[in-house]
């Protein structure tokens, strides 16, 4: 990680952030989510809306975010994600942060928060769509749905490569909701990709994998449906 000289600013916001959470802590919240499965180091249980808001109070900066993220607490890292600067937003630091995410939670925070504005954004989701960790896949996949559905300056030829990913991963029944979506955005996103999407869902519908075959069934319905079809006509 690059190390970014902190400043007085920063250093005083970070500790009204700090002071806040702690007195706004929703402690019934934070069980429930554990019960779910979406686990932290710490976790003050305070509602998404409630975060939005308080990153609204103040500017994107830069420093205060790699402060908060550094305090690895579910709400400072989601406010990381929500108050820093995509221009200033390094590959070293996205690859850092993805392979530290705890849960899906932070990953979709991160990603439709502030990696979908990097210019890296492209590549690093094709770079994670390949990796070893489980997490580190899911944040490709979701991130290539948020590009589909935000980057509307994206050229459909910008989403070809990921379709010689998805075979593979759609085997994994731990990637089947996050992969379902993503193709979805992808698939209604223009004609051509419409027709790709349909494409490889006949494909995977002859799969050995029985999750992968399920999925490109789901897929072949879903984007072939006639209210799919009436948005290309």
């Amino acid at each position: 990680m690059e190390f970014i000289l902190d400043n007085s600013d920063s250093e005083n916001n970070y500790q009204l952030i700090i002071s806040k959470i702690k007195r706004i802590r929703n402690g019934d919240t934070a069980d429930a989510m554990k019960r779910t499965g979406i686990v932290y180091k710490m976790n003050w249980g305070i509602a998404l809306t409630t975060l939005r808001q308080m990153a609204s109070e103040y500017g994107s900066n830069h420093v205060l975010a790699l402060k908060l993220w550094n305090k690895q607490w579910r709400e400072t890292m989601i406010l990381a994600t929500l108050l820093d600067e995509p221009a200033k937003v390094t590959e070293e630091q996205m690859d850092f942060w993805t392979k530290s995410f705890e849960n899906t939670e932070i990953a979709e925070q991160a990603s439709a928060n502030l990696w979908v504005k990097s210019k890296f954004a492209f590549v690093k989701s094709l770079e994670w769509c390949r990796g070893k960790k489980h997490i580190v896949r899911f944040t490709g996949i979701h991130l290539a749905g948020r590009l589909a559905i935000t980057d509307k300056k994206a050229i459909d030829e910008m989403f070809e490569p990921f379709f010689n990913e998805f075979p593979t991963l759609a085997k994994d029944p731990k990637l089947y909701t996050v992969l379902f979506r993503t193709l979805i955005a992808i698939g209604t996103r223009s004609k051509q990709l419409n027709t790709a999407t349909i494409e490889l869902a006949k494909t995977l519908q002859s799969a050995t994998s029985e999750n992968a075959a399920k999925l490109g069934s789901e897929l072949f319905n879903e984007l072939s449906a006639e209210y799919i079809q009436e948005r290309f006509i």
